[in-house]
């Protein structure tokens, strides 16, 4: 068997295209979370520790040139080594949020697996016809 019809063997398994779509879906799930930090939760948490923005919060490593502005666009594109933990506040917060969110989708797909009653027993089909007679002869015998 060649690679090539591996290949597409192994491509078009449904297993390989669920994958895809989950990696694709995971990808425009991550952009509403990374939202939601960003617009929703992290100026709620500037204004509550009296920084509106978490990621302008930075600490210069190195020399700045002179007319370098003081923002971290600026020093990174200068090439002054900077630790950007406000960057990193927002990143994990994001994680911690991400996290949860898969957290509790999994407990409640785990939830309703486990609330489905176990199917009850298939009965047996009926035999048919000619083996019900045939039945019925070799008891008449019997007698």
């Amino acid at each position: 068997m060649g690679i090539a019809k591996e290949f597409r063997e192994f491509a078009v398994k449904g297993n390989v295209i669920d994958l895809a779509v989950g990696v694709i879906i995971g990808g425009a799930f991550g952009k509403i979370v990374d939202s939601l930090v960003n617009d929703v939760i992290m100026p709620i948490v500037g204004l509550v520790f009296g920084r509106l923005d978490f990621s302008n919060l930075f600490l210069v490593l190195g020399s700045v040139p002179p007319g370098t502005p003081a923002t971290l666009d600026a020093l990174r594109k200068a090439g002054v080594p900077v630790l950007a933990h406000g960057s990193f506040i927002t990143v994990a917060v994001n994680f911690l949020i991400l996290a949860f969110i898969i957290f509790m989708m999994v407990k409640q797909i785990n939830r309703l697996k486990r609330a489905a009653p176990p199917a009850p027993p298939a009965t047996p089909a009926a035999p048919p016809e000619d083996i019900v007679l045939l039945r019925e002869i070799r008891d008449s015998l019997r007698r």
